[in-house]
């Protein structure tokens, strides 16, 4: 099983980046342990603060992969780009969190690509991302 996870803009800042909110390890090193807890599959990663970048790489993966995991950041809450793009591949996309965004500022209430989702995982910090992992599992 080959797996993508992609994380967007902010998202390379993690372990520095309002720790109170979002932790205080990168994400460089949580991946190591996904990568050891879960050695049967290959997790890819990329990360990108720039919209078209990400949308690039789930045409590039979205057809190969058998799953997306996607924290589009801020992204999340505008991009209709990024939910077309969604729309348009055929590997399933998981919609991850770190922080539970229904707990935090209203405009992060909205989120424009969930509808394109076969799921939404969030609140439980990095753990959200083994979440997604598990729900492909099945």
């Amino acid at each position: 099983m080959r797996l993508l996870l992609l994380n967007g803009p902010n998202l390379n800042l993690l372990g520095r980046r309002e720790p109170d909110v979002y932790g205080n390890r990168s994400f460089e090193d949580y991946l190591q342990q996904l990568r050891q807890q879960y050695p049967d599959i290959q997790l890819d990663y990329y990360q990108s603060n720039h919209e078209g970048d990400l949308i690039d790489r789930l045409h590039a993966d979205g057809f190969t992969a058998d799953g997306i995991i996607l924290n589009a950041g801020a992204y999340t809450h505008t991009s209709i780009a990024l939910h077309d793009a969604i729309r348009a591949i055929t590997a399933p996309v998981i919609e991850v969190h770190i922080s539970n965004v229904h707990q935090r500022e209203p405009f992060r209430h909205t989120s424009l690509i969930s509808a394109a989702c076969r799921g939404v995982i969030c609140g439980f910090g990095l753990d959200s991302y083994r979440l997604a992992i598990e729900s492909f599992r099945k």
